[in-house]
């Protein structure tokens, strides 16, 4: 199997990483000075559990000197940024690749499959709390590293689809082959949107909303509400979402923030379109009244890109 991962960030980044580093073919999509270190020294991973490591040789690239053709493609880019890379993915794609979004967008594997209709786009998802710390470094906030996968449609079901979970288990990475991706990206979803729109709105880390409080009991409320709207939209989660998603918040490391967080601050481009205020036109679709969303939106109106 040969994997091609499009975006060495934090999610991408840990992908290639732990792929390679279990020995699997793998093949970095970066750009700029991150590229240039990857090539040069492999990848540096910091964690609190394993120490500081580096993963070389691993295979990296821009997308103009890329000429293999993966088996598999892990879309890694930001959410603005996925147009961008159609082209790209239809050039180097031969007729039985299979492409797993893992973005934060909720739905994005519906629409990338619009734009790709040769080839299968699951959905997709990954538990992982990590960034770029320097060109060629990535930090890794939290133990957790899970990527659920599937088809939104199981007559799409190909065998090809269980090596890639074998394959991700092999490497250290929790893979799943999900059987109700609907539910289980919602989910994921939930925990991301809402903490990016915590976050924003009090410009805190993790650890401000691990500690009881206005700012925790916001994050709940926000969670309450993707919760009914799931059962607007008939999922059910088989968990209790706010434990769940608590659980995961408090296993972070206090400094763990959101990537929309961080590019806000920066002033980067944001996903926050698809993370807070698609929430808010779901919600107006399916009838579900968002208040806590609503009021943290309003704050948002300036982070809005034209």
């Amino acid at each position: 199997m040969k994997y091609l991962v499009i975006g060495a960030g934090g999610t991408g980044g840990c992908i290639g990483a732990y792929l390679a580093k279990a020995g699997k073919d793998v093949t970095l999509i970066a750009r700029g000075q991150h590229l240039d270190r990857i090539r040069e020294n492999g990848i540096e991973m910091e964690t609190n559990w394993q120490g500081t490591y580096t993963v070389s040789p691993i295979k990296a690239y821009d997308t103009l000197h890329y000429d293999e053709q993966p088996d598999v493609v892990f879309v890694c880019v930001k959410g603005y940024s996925l147009d961008e890379i159609v082209p790209f993915i239809k050039q180097i794609a031969h007729k039985d690749t299979v492409v797993i979004p893992i973005l934060n967008i909720y739905g994005t594997g519906g629409k990338l499959q619009e734009l790709l209709p040769e080839l299968l786009v699951t959905d997709g998802c990954i538990y992982i709390s990590a960034n770029i710390a320097a060109p060629g470094k990535i930090k890794m906030h939290g133990e957790i590293f899970r990527i659920f996968f599937g088809v939104r449609d199981p007559a799409q079901f190909c065998p090809v689809l269980k090596q890639i979970e074998a394959d991700l288990n092999d490497s250290g990475i929790l893979g799943v082959l999900s059987q109700d991706i609907r539910k289980d990206a919602l989910q994921k979803f939930s925990y991301v949107s809402a903490m990016a729109a915590c976050g924003l709105y009090y410009q805190v880390e993790a650890g401000a909303v691990q500690k009881p409080g206005e700012i925790r009991n916001t994050y709940i409320d926000l969670l309450r509400e993707i919760e009914a709207l799931a059962l607007a939209m008939d999922i059910h989660f088989d968990v209790d979402i706010v434990q769940f998603d608590l659980d995961i918040l408090d296993s972070l490391a206090p400094t763990a923030s959101t990537s929309m967080l961080r590019d806000i601050n920066l002033g980067k481009k944001s996903e926050i379109d698809g993370l807070v205020f698609e929430v808010l036109r779901m919600g107006a679709h399916y009838h579900v009244p968002m208040p806590t969303y609503q009021r943290l939106a309003q704050a948002f109106d300036g982070y809005l890109q034209p």
